[in-house]
């Protein structure tokens, strides 16, 4: 193989190489670009999780508050219940 040869194909194979490597670095920066979207979502993510969570957190605390006036209501009402039942008992004592 004459030397004119084998720098023909080592300057096809270095053309070659360039091109891949190009090619190769337009792919990195893609992905580069995918990356950085992807921790900007996942971040957006994480924080509209931790508002569902203070959301979350603030209706299960009002609830709480809700169920404990309800049963306030209840023993309200049971109170009631029982001073008229003592109020009837007294007049029925005075007869």
């Amino acid at each position: 193989m004459a030397l004119a040869e084998q720098l023909t194909r080592i300057v096809d194979r270095t053309e070659h190489l360039i091109e891949l490597c190009g090619a190769l670095q337009e792919e990195n920066d893609l992905l580069k670009l995918e990356s950085e979207a992807l921790s900007v979502a996942l971040e957006a993510s994480k924080n509209k999780t931790k508002e569902v969570e203070e959301k979350l957190r603030a209706l299960k605390m009002a609830r709480s508050f809700s169920e404990t006036n309800e049963k306030s209501l209840d023993i309200k009402q049971k109170i009631n219940e029982f001073v008229q039942e003592i109020d009837k008992c007294i007049v029925l004592l005075k007869k």
